[in-house]
């Protein structure tokens, strides 16, 4: 695929804001994703486009929350994650280019309610659970989030949370640190998929994930008052615009 200045235009900016969204309060993939839709970009290259910048701009968390993790569940995690999404963007690529187009529309409100929807992880008064228990609920979780990550992504850290927080019981820090290790598997196990089959469009995931590692970089690096009244309303305005978009025929 020839890149275009008129591509690169529109894909490093909004890949950038997405990095530092997502540094913010996440929910970053719900404009990465889009930003290459917008560019014209086919979506099965969207795809796996998106799987480098992200895979990039998720090394740089996961690297600073690495002393964090839960190693030995985390490790386990990351092999399922990598399984399943080895399996998701496999499906991905099997499905027709309209189909991966089309299917944003119903999906694409339902992540957004699930990442934008105020979520107290802070406090929870339930027992922990065993450590077998823990491996027992994280690991097939992490799986199946893995699947959806590798055939469609945004949200992903989000859902590993909240799956870590509310159905493992880990406290929130160590959620966190786990969460964007097996996130950063995910990425990776269906980048190689997408690398493999020819999908990845390196002269524009190169500089774009340059742009979200900047975005990750200076979104971390800021103290942002009520970081959300500001990530709801971009995210929401990206949605929108996909949307008409999609409904215009893109």
């Amino acid at each position: 695929m020839q890149v275009t200045p008129h591509m690169l235009l529109i894909v490093c900016p909004l890949v950038f804001l997405a990095g530092f969204v997502d540094s913010i309060g996440g929910g970053g993939g719900l404009i990465s994703l889009p930003a290459y839709l917008f560019a014209g970009v086919p979506p099965h290259t969207a795809l796996a486009t998106n799987k480098l910048s992200s895979s990039i701009g998720t090394t740089v968390s996961a690297t600073r929350l690495f002393k964090y993790m839960d190693l030995p569940l985390a490790g386990a995690c990351v092999i399922c994650s990598i399984l399943g999404s080895w399996g998701g963007s496999s499906l991905a690529l099997l499905a027709s280019e309209e189909l991966v187009r089309f299917m944003l529309l119903p999906v694409l409100p339902v992540v957004a309610y699930y990442v934008l929807r105020k979520k107290d992880l802070n406090v929870t008064e339930k027992e922990p659970l065993s450590r077998r228990n823990t491996f027992l609920v994280s690991m097939p979780a992490s799986m199946l989030i893995g699947l959806y990550d590798g055939f469609y992504g945004p949200g992903t850290g989000t859902f590993l949370i909240l799956v870590y927080t509310g159905l493992s019981r880990l406290d929130l820090l160590t959620a966190s640190a786990n969460t964007k290790a097996v996130n950063l598997a995910s990425n990776l196990g269906a980048l190689t998929v997408f690398l493999l089959n020819g999908k990845v469009c390196l002269p524009l995931g190169l500089p774009a994930a340059a742009c979200c590692v900047a975005g990750h970089f200076i979104g971390s690096g800021m103290v942002v008052k009520n970081g959300s009244r500001i990530v709801r309303p971009i995210i929401l305005l990206v949605l929108a615009i996909l949307f008409i978009k999609i409904l215009l025929g893109l």
